[in-house]
């Protein structure tokens, strides 16, 4: 772990040093920002799971006359994060309409430093209640703080800075995945839930104060885009949790990033699914080996994404453009998956994993943001709150959906068949989202060229 932190303080050193005074703070601000909320991410998230598996593990869980096992339980825990992510949605769009930036980081911060608090009193020996809440508020934590996260990052930046400074700004939530997760593995049997809520809250307040630094920079910066719109804005349900369903309704170019995101949740959920079964059909009676293998592919996938993020990104975001960056995942996913319907053996089944979060949380995340940047201000809070929270966790419903159909329609299949036919269903997903990409990257090259002439 040593000799790759070394190489990215190095780098990010070496990447300031290309940035012009004005933006060098600003981007070493937004890197630790981003780093923070996918380090707590990675806190929360064993924690979350192992509380909720190791409390269903014995008995399993009764839905009615459904018995489910714990990860069937977490399935449904999957579904009902949709619910939830409607209403988050929702009150995005009403903090949106007063508040922008920081002061909507302040206020989701201040509420799941409060969440800490209040679990840290209850979650050594937890209800059913405790365990179904926590589990819904850790993954709520993602969806709203990521979300803000880039809404005050594409409100504050210019499509040609966006290109430069993107690359090293994304390498800081691929850092917080790599250390988050490393520091959980080293320490989470040692170390009580408790104890990882208490470090969460010293997070977040790290966060709210990077936040207000960025938030007085950003006032003082001319290249941040504080300017009025000049683009008159659509009048809109006033009702919150239709105001930015009717933005996306409006637009071609934000319905290319609804699929864009959508199809991507499915691939991804339906590509983990393969991912998990074909490792526990191979592997699942023998701990030890599961273990292990978890071990290697697991680091293999976060040093594929720094790769990427380091060497890849910005070069060719730059270069060739953000349509061509937004191209690198889907052409992985379709490769890996066209390979496990051909050969459903335990490496290809893994390689899934890679392909999919090798790329989904480098270069791809960094070139889906930057989409929003030439947006409108309603579109960059408004309508990335939609797709962000409830589109992504619609189309990952969807997909559980499918998943527990096909699992319960094979449940007595003694092979992969399948599982390794779902890979038909991703294929054909995947070739729509390329078609999506192609569109609206040629959208923003000509919204780019418009604004450079205007300039």
């Amino acid at each position: 772990k040593w000799p790759l932190l070394a190489i990215l303080v190095v780098f990010v050193a070496f990447q300031l040093k290309k940035f012009c005074p004005k933006e060098r703070l600003q981007a070493l601000l937004m890197f630790l920002y981003f780093f923070l909320i996918i380090t707590s991410f990675w806190i929360l998230k064993p924690v979350k799971k192992s509380l909720f598996i190791g409390h269903y593990a014995q008995g399993g869980f009764n839905l009615g006359d459904w018995y489910l096992d714990a990860a069937g339980a977490e399935q449904i825990a999957k579904v009902l994060n949709m619910i939830v992510a409607f209403g988050a949605a929702t009150i995005f769009t009403l903090l949106a309409r007063s508040l922008r930036r920081q002061q909507l980081t302040y206020v989701f911060t201040s509420f799941f430093a409060a969440v800490y608090i209040l679990y840290s009193f209850v979650i050594s020996s937890p209800s059913d209640v405790t365990v179904w809440s926590f589990y819904l508020l850790g993954d709520l934590f993602s969806t709203l703080m990521v979300a803000t996260f880039f809404a005050f990052l594409n409100d504050s930046v210019s499509p040609e800075s966006a290109k430069r400074l993107y690359g090293l700004i994304g390498l800081g939530g691929v850092a917080g995945g790599g250390v988050g997760s490393s520091v959980v593995g080293i320490y989470v049997e040692d170390t009580s839930p408790t104890v990882w809520l208490w470090v969460c809250l010293v997070l977040a307040v790290a966060i709210g104060l990077i936040a207000m630094t960025i938030g007085r920079l950003v006032q003082q910066k001319s290249f941040f885009n504080d300017e009025p719109q000049t683009v008159e804005q659509p009048k809109l349900n006033r009702n919150s949790s239709l105001e930015g369903l009717q933005l996306v309704l409006r637009s071609r170019y934000l319905l290319s990033i609804v699929a864009i995101v959508g199809l991507y949740e499915m691939v991804s959920t339906i590509m983990d699914f393969q991912f998990t079964s074909t490792v526990t059909y191979y592997l699942g009676s023998d701990k030890d080996a599961l273990v292990a293998h978890l071990s290697r592919v697991f680091p293999f996938t976060n040093l594929i994404a720094m790769g990427v993020q380091l060497f890849l990104t910005s070069f060719i975001m730059t270069r060739f453009g953000v349509g061509t960056a937004l191209l690198f995942l889907p052409i992985a996913a379709l490769l890996g998956s066209l390979a496990f319907m051909v050969v459903p053996v335990l490496l290809v089944g893994s390689f899934l994993n890679t392909a999919d979060n090798g790329f989904s949380y480098s270069i791809n995340q960094s070139a889906k943001e930057i989409l929003y940047v030439p947006a409108t201000k309603d579109e960059k809070y408004k309508a990335k709150a939609f797709i962000d929270i409830f589109v992504q966790r619609f189309a990952k419903a969807l997909a559980v959906g499918l998943n527990l159909a096909i699992s319960t329609l094979f449940a007595s299949s003694q092979n992969l068949a399948g599982i390794r036919w779902l890979s038909v269903v991703t294929g054909i997903i995947l070739v729509i989202w390329i078609i999506a990409v192609h569109y609206a990257g040629r959208i923003f090259w000509t919204m780019e060229k418009e604004r450079v002439g205007h300039e």
